[in-house]
């Protein structure tokens, strides 16, 4: 098995079929260099002629030290790190690719060195993060709620697990005169506006730049997200939620502000059209969940845990050792904050 450097076209070949994450598409990946002062890295573990693990990073050199990330900082990307696509069911061979690449990657990248500060939060698929701690990195896990919508032939089915409250809310969007359409960028830029005034509101920055929202949008094709606005008989806005699509999930990225409308959530109204559309459209057949992007924040889980949805795990790589812990501290300061919706 030989692990070596990719370039974005290789990465698009050697992407497989499912299991990965939108931020995994190649024109994500370009968009978030462009966004951030590091070097886009992408690895790739062949066996032979066919790619069996991949592994984007970005790396930033400074005279104190190098960092590593995947994803970067303040770009509000939920996750990122390595994806492994074995040839074969069997485990010793996943295994074996998973810790082949690791191991690469942290020996060309340095990673070990006291100067070198790592961070990494994996996919949901990742499911082995031991060959990071073998290695002597820290590795914690966090999570997130996926609504199960597999089995799910209409929305009726969807919200079989949902609370009481929350599905009768959603039943009252055929009552009410509101309308819920998808639309363009420019919506996008506004729901942008709310997420920025939430923030405020808990004494936060925006977890991404404007430029940067517009650009990703700009760059990704027309599958990979939907803009959901709601508004009034009369065009006025009321509040929006910006989904992101890989082939498997949805994901709850942005937006959703409390707003009410005759006496019902516009939140909840804004779910359901999503996950109407998820469960009927056929351009979406192949996504079997709904992300709603982060349960570790205790205030957020009260509202999210509505949704009933599968509380799944997903892994925290990072550099181990006090002085990686102050370097950390002092980075994200710079840097702004790592959400953790």
């Amino acid at each position: 098995m030989e692990v070596k450097r990719i370039d974005l076209e290789d990465w698009r070949d050697a992407l497989p079929a499912s299991g990965y994450e939108v931020f995994h598409e190649p024109d994500a990946l370009s968009v978030l260099e462009e966004h951030t002062d590091a070097e886009l890295r992408l690895y790739g573990a062949y066996k032979g002629q066919q790619a069996v693990g991949l592994l984007p990073v970005f790396v930033t050199d400074r005279p104190i030290g190098r960092t590593v990330f995947s994803p970067p900082v303040s770009l509000s990307v939920p996750r990122l790190g390595p994806i492994i696509n074995p040839n074969s069911p069997k485990r010793r061979k996943r295994e074996r690719i998973n810790s082949t690449l690791i191991e690469a990657v942290i020996g060309d990248l340095e990673i070990e060195k006291r100067s070198t500060l790592f961070r990494m939060t994996c996919p949901i698929d990742y499911a082995d993060p031991r060959p990071f701690d073998w290695n002597g990195l820290s590795v914690e896990p966090e999570f997130t709620y996926v609504v199960d919508l597999e089995d799910a032939d209409d929305l009726e089915d969807a919200m079989v697990g949902f609370s009481k409250s929350l599905r009768n809310e959603m039943r009252r969007y055929d009552e009410v005169d509101l309308s819920i359409e998808t639309e363009g960028i420019d919506t996008a830029l506004r729901i942008y506006d709310d997420v920025v005034d939430r923030y405020e509101e808990y004494d936060d920055s925006a977890p991404m730049s404007r430029p940067f929202l517009r650009d990703l949008l700009s760059s990704l094709d027309d599958d990979r997200w939907r803009v959901y606005a709601a508004r009034t008989p009369d065009g006025t806005y009321k509040s929006g939620i910006i989904t992101l699509f890989s082939d498997d999930l949805a994901y709850y990225w942005h937006g959703g502000v409390t707003a009410s409308y005759e006496h019902v959530s516009v939140n909840n109204l804004l779910h359901r059209v999503i996950l109407e559309d998820l469960v009927s459209d056929p351009e979406l057949e192949s996504v079997t969940g709904y992300d709603l992007v982060g349960a570790n924040t205790e205030r957020l889980c009260e509202y999210k845990g509505k949704f009933n949805g599968e509380l799944r795990p997903y892994y925290v790589v990072e550099s181990s050792g006090l002085e990686m812990q102050l370097a950390k501290s002092t980075y994200q300061r710079l840097a702004g904050s790592i959400t953790k919706g």
